[in-house]
């Protein structure tokens, strides 16, 4: 597996401006005596659960062969948790969405190579799903995640976020905006998933200037022998850890509230600036119609020949799986069959790519072939940085399953200042040694 590669990035760039292969039809045209019941664990994301719903009931009543239901899982519980206990009782779901427990999940589930999604997807894009030589799953979308930021917010403080290239530029542009007034600085949100994966991959994208490299990081966390305290990159890291929760704007909030809270004050203006991913676009469009929302790195140094300095996480969140173990093969054709209608043809690129306005999910296509493609402010900027090449790796795609959840429950507590940033760094040593190097290719 290797990391998301400036050949994939230009394949994610041309997705974004040009069609190049006409959608075609999958086999739902079909009729069929009887309709086979196909369930999917969960509904990607919950931002967009709504508009991922509306797209299973088109499907749906578009053919008379199969029903896709969607079967909630417990928001608190990680995917394993959720998933094992439904193949131990013999009713595994058909359809699964996941990314760090693709190893885990990998001789359960069917091998998509040679697959019309699979032709359809640049190979790079494969890489992170691609366990033994089996393809385990097909990608969502891409997404980017950075400092998100309220554009009018900042023109009204004269704040050009394309100046912002060190940690000091950053305070300095925090520091207008909040004496330009009506805003607080930034939300930094307390959301564990947002500290556990999103913002600790600031750190392992900066700790190396290549792949293997980062991986050799991963290897040295695993091994017990890297120590965090004695890594200038790590300090760094820290550093703009502490800026953060110097101007955020909000206490530390861990309910399911924090998101929407987060949503409200950028999209109103009392945040200039959020760090969060382009997941969040919808959410701030429907809040704010008419305001536009970008996206710009988050400095990690006061380098500016810092790559991180200039550069956006962009990576594919998470891929679907299809359960080979439990399912029949009409199960298995309808899941296929829905995946197909969602990426080829046009009433699924609709709601695959379209704006939340018109009940799309407003996704980054990944695959050949789409008409449709996100207009807004923000998904035009991730376009500029991946045309660039100025992308972050998503190394967090490597990490251990379950880790990101210690990892952020340890950010929640440096956040709360309930630990200092040496016992942050300790806990996140403890949290990886021992780790079975999936990255390497090991087996569980």
């Amino acid at each position: 597996m290797k990391k998301f590669t400036k050949f994939g990035a230009l394949a994610l760039a041309s997705a974004l401006t040009v069609s190049v292969v006409a959608a075609t039809s999958p086999a739902s045209a079909a009729t069929c005596a009887t309709k086979t019941k196909v369930v999917m664990l969960g509904t990607i994301k919950v931002e967009i659960q709504d508009q991922f719903l509306a797209a299973v009931k088109e499907y749906n009543a578009s053919q008379s062969c199969y029903t896709v239901t969607s079967v909630p899982g417990d928001g608190k519980l990680t995917f394993l948790q959720n998933v094992t206990p439904l193949y131990a009782a013999k009713n595994a779901p058909t359809i699964m969405y996941a990314l760090q427990e693709i190893p885990d999940m990998a001789d359960k589930v069917m091998d998509w190579k040679g697959s019309k999604l699979a032709k359809l997807v640049s190979p790079s894009l494969l890489e992170a799903a691609t366990v033994g030589g089996k393809l385990v799953g097909v990608p969502s979308t891409a997404e980017a995640f950075g400092l998100l930021y309220n554009k009018k917010v900042l023109d009204r403080a004269g704040v050009d976020p394309a100046k912002i290239t060190t940690r000091q530029s950053l305070e300095v542009a925090l520091k207008k905006v909040k004496s330009a007034g009506g805003s607080g600085g930034v939300r930094f949100s307390s959301i564990w998933w947002s500290l556990g994966a999103h913002f600790t991959n600031i750190y392992f994208a900066n700790s190396a200037t290549t792949h293997e490299g980062r991986l050799k990081v991963l290897d040295g966390l695993a091994d017990g022998t890297k120590d965090l305290s004695k890594d200038p990159v790590f300090q760094n890291y820290l550093a703009t850890f502490s800026l953060l929760n110097k101007y955020n704007q909000a206490k530390p909030n861990t309910t399911d509230t924090e998101y929407d809270l987060s949503v409200a004050d950028l999209a109103s203006g009392k945040a200039a600036f959020w760090f969060m991913g382009n997941w969040a676009e919808p959410n701030l469009l429907t809040a704010s119609p008419s305001t536009d929302f970008g996206i710009m790195p988050l400095p990690i140094s006061n380098n500016t020949k810092d790559a991180g300095n200039k550069s956006i996480s962009v990576g594919v969140p998470g891929y679907f799986m299809i359960d080979k173990e439990q399912s029949t093969a009409a199960e298995r054709a309808g899941a296929v069959d829905f995946l197909e209608w969602l990426y080829t043809t046009p009433e699924g690129q609709k709601r695959v790519a379209g704006p939340v306005s018109d009940g799309g999910m407003n996704f980054i296509p990944v695959y050949k072939g789409f008409t449709i493609s996100p207009k807004t402010f923000m998904a035009k900027e991730i376009a500029k940085y991946v045309n660039a090449d100025r992308t972050l790796e998503w190394i967090n795609t490597y990490y251990p399953a379950g880790g990101q959840d210690l990892y952020g429950a340890s950010g929640q507590k440096l956040m709360a200042k309930k630990i200092s940033g040496t016992e942050y760094g300790n806990e996140l040593e403890k949290a990886w040694k021992g780790s079975v190097k999936t990255w390497r290719g090991v087996q569980k």
